[in-house]
């Protein structure tokens, strides 16, 4: 049962920092990533697919991004997917390939994107305290009804709290990472 509630509480953790982090990957910083356009689905043969499944992706500079189709057919319904897109990218096609220029950032656009990241940060940080709650009060039910002996418990509850404490040090550093990225000029 210790064991159990350990590895369950760690796994939901992991999950929600992992979701964070994804999260943060798709914010625009002044740098080209090709995680920035992991969330676009492309209108094709008819249905949505997602953009890596049809073209190959890369930053061959720091402010550009390259989308080289493997069916030419597709440069268009591509184009069109990345313009409605929320990035606020304009891309250029010279008929093989699709170049997306990164502009500079204006301070306030960056100040808008920490904002954004910061209540991502918390909102993962919530989400890890709600599974230290949830397992602290599984451990004490165990506990009165005698399943779980006091010191079992005392140890339970300092083994969880040390995960949730490493998750969210880990979640702050993320945070602190994508905060200087998306600020640095």
């Amino acid at each position: 049962m210790e064991h159990e509630a350990l590895l369950e509480a760690e796994e939901k953790m992991g999950k929600s920092l992992e979701s964070f982090q994804q999260e943060i990957s798709h914010i625009r910083t002044g740098r080209a990533s090709t995680g920035l356009l992991d969330g676009i689905e492309v209108e094709t043969y008819g249905s949505k697919m997602p953009l890596n499944q049809l073209a190959t992706i890369s930053a061959p500079e720091a402010r550009l991004l390259t989308i080289q189709p493997w069916d030419k057919s597709q440069i268009e319904p591509i184009e069109k997917a990345i313009l409605a897109s929320p990035l606020d990218l304009t891309p250029a096609n010279d008929g093989t390939i699709i170049r997306l220029p990164m502009p500079e950032l204006s301070e306030e656009r960056r100040k808008e994107y920490v904002k954004v990241v910061g209540k991502l940060a918390e909102d993962a940080r919530i989400s890890i305290r709600n599974i230290r709650r949830t397992e602290m009060e599984a451990i004490k039910k165990g506990q009165k009804s005698g399943e779980i002996p006091e010191d079992d418990a005392h140890k339970l509850t300092d083994a969880i709290q040390k995960i949730t404490d490493e998750h969210i040090g880990k979640v702050d550093k993320a945070f602190k990472a994508k905060d200087a990225e998306i600020m640095e000029v």
